[in-house]
């Protein structure tokens, strides 16, 4: 079967200039941006319920856009009014760059991250130790937080947000040659959609190696994953496989 038309479950780009276009330009390919997942906002009556005070932080952990959404948005419904003096640790130049939407950016409190994981931001914490921390993360959150909980750090856990099935509409087309998956969560909205599922010649990638695990998990054939040493993003890795592929 050939490659005419990949899905990239996650939103559409909100540049023009994404690698995503140049890719379906160059290899003649119809890219569909279509998330199998959506974010939700704990009310902050849910977030109550959970009585973690967020006054009594000096300090935040991000691991994800979505958190620093939510924190905000939180913060301004509970009426508490976020002081300039307030640290972030965030695990990737990306993330703390999105700080930007809501905070005058400034190094001497923002700290990140290289690898996206909590490991990086080790360091900077305990030159810091003296910070109570917020850590923001989703209801489904399985984050190994043992690294933090093992250089004893002091932190609270703060379910801000979840992330649900994106359902499909029973007159939405799904003729895609190619699935592009980046959480677990996306394999399980895969399935809730389509129980029947059956991969066939549809090509499946993914990023990160949760993500392949749920795949493989549910019996299907892995075709692609990122990142890797060659491929770190999965524009990278896509570029790389369909190079591979059309030239056979």
């Amino acid at each position: 079967m050939a490659i005419n038309k990949i899905l990239v479950s996650q939103p559409k780009p909100s540049s023009d200039k994404s690698p995503y276009y140049d890719i379906a330009e160059k290899y003649g390919v119809e890219i569909v941006f279509r998330p199998f997942i959506k974010v939700e906002g704990l009310t902050s009556k849910e977030f109550r319920q959970h009585r973690v005070s967020i006054p009594e932080h000096t300090a935040v952990i991000f691991t994800a856009k979505a958190a620093i959404d939510h924190f905000f948005r939180i913060a301004e419904e509970t009426r508490f009014n976020v002081p300039e003096t307030m640290k972030y640790f965030c695990t990737t130049e990306s993330i703390a760059l999105y700080l930007q939407k809501y905070i005058v950016y400034r190094k001497r409190k923002i700290f990140f991250g290289k690898s996206g994981k909590l490991d990086d931001l080790i360091p900077a914490m305990l030159k810091h130790s003296g910070e109570k921390y917020l850590y923001v993360v989703s209801e489904a959150n399985k984050n190994d937080d043992s690294v933090l909980d093992k250089n004893k750090i002091n932190y609270s856990r703060a379910v801000m947000y979840r992330t649900v099935s994106n359902d499909f509409t029973e007159d939405e087309p799904f003729d895609y040659d190619m699935l592009l998956f980046f959480s677990p969560s996306g394999i399980k909205s895969l399935m809730k959609n389509f129980p029947d599922f059956k991969q066939d010649d549809i090509k499946i990638g993914c990023f990160g190696a949760a993500t392949a695990k749920a795949i493989t998990d549910e019996g299907f054939r892995l075709d692609l994953e990122a990142p890797t040493a060659k491929a770190p993003s999965m524009t990278a890795a896509l570029d790389l496989y369909l190079k591979k592929y059309f030239k056979k």
